[in-house]
């Protein structure tokens, strides 16, 4: 993470919380900016560019899904969800509105720093890359263009369905994507409730992308959630 002149705006009413993000930040040379509430947060966003922004659900005078929902109407900035709610369905909701990761409070610093370099490292990636269409990670590489899979060097046969599936997960490297956002994605609204036809497919791709399918290196599952292409 190339920490110099990178600001984060930290949304977080608690305190002790805000405070500690805050101190953790500073110490990796990053610029944080403080808010307490959802009105302080937009305010802020209204006049200033941030990096990534550090998100509270849980906010007293709104939810925080309202200003994921109200941000992802003219920015990609990336978004980390900090919550105490740690129901599946609450972290697939604000998956689905637009945030890029969701993390349960506690946390530690060096957990919380992890997902930022991540959601850092996505979106730099895609602005430099935005032109490119062949992507890599590890040993396994995607070709946009020619619509080619190579695993160590060796171009791999998939089939259009493992191939969509594969490049939804390319384009969108180190981020969890939900359930029903692949559904809709790769087979349609039609099919947005079949996880069965997703749990199928996503065992034939891990078959012929991972060594060991029952310890994915690549895909790894987000349990009750969705999936994630891990980003090395």
């Amino acid at each position: 993470m190339n920490s110099q002149d990178t600001c984060i705006l930290i949304v977080e009413d608690d305190v002790q919380i805000r405070n500690f993000i805050a101190y953790t930040l500073k110490g990796e040379g990053i610029q944080p900016v403080l808010a307490g509430s959802g009105k302080e947060a937009f305010s802020l966003l209204e006049s200033q560019q941030f990096d990534l922004l550090l998100l509270d659900l849980g906010l007293p005078d709104m939810d925080g899904s309202q200003i994921i929902q109200q941000v992802r109407k003219n920015s990609d900035i990336p978004i980390l969800v900090l919550s105490a709610r740690d129901q599946d369905r609450e972290k697939v909701s604000t998956l689905d509105l637009g945030a890029d990761d969701y993390l349960t409070k506690p946390f530690s610093s060096a957990e919380l720093l992890a997902r930022i370099r991540v959601a850092l490292r996505h979106m730099s990636k895609w602005s430099r890359e935005k032109e490119e269409t062949a992507f890599q990670v590890g040993e396994l590489k995607i070709d946009l263009d020619k619509r080619l899979v190579e695993l160590s060097g060796e171009q791999i046969h998939v089939t259009p369905m493992e191939y969509n599936l594969l490049a939804l997960f390319f384009k969108h490297i180190g981020k969890v994507l939900t359930t029903g956002y692949i559904l809709k994605q790769v087979w349609g609204v039609d099919y947005c409730s079949d996880t069965q036809a997703l749990r199928t497919l996503m065992a034939a791709l891990r078959r012929k992308i991972e060594k060991n399918p029952a310890k994915p290196r690549y895909i790894m599952t987000e349990v009750g959630v969705g999936y994630r292409l891990i980003d090395e």
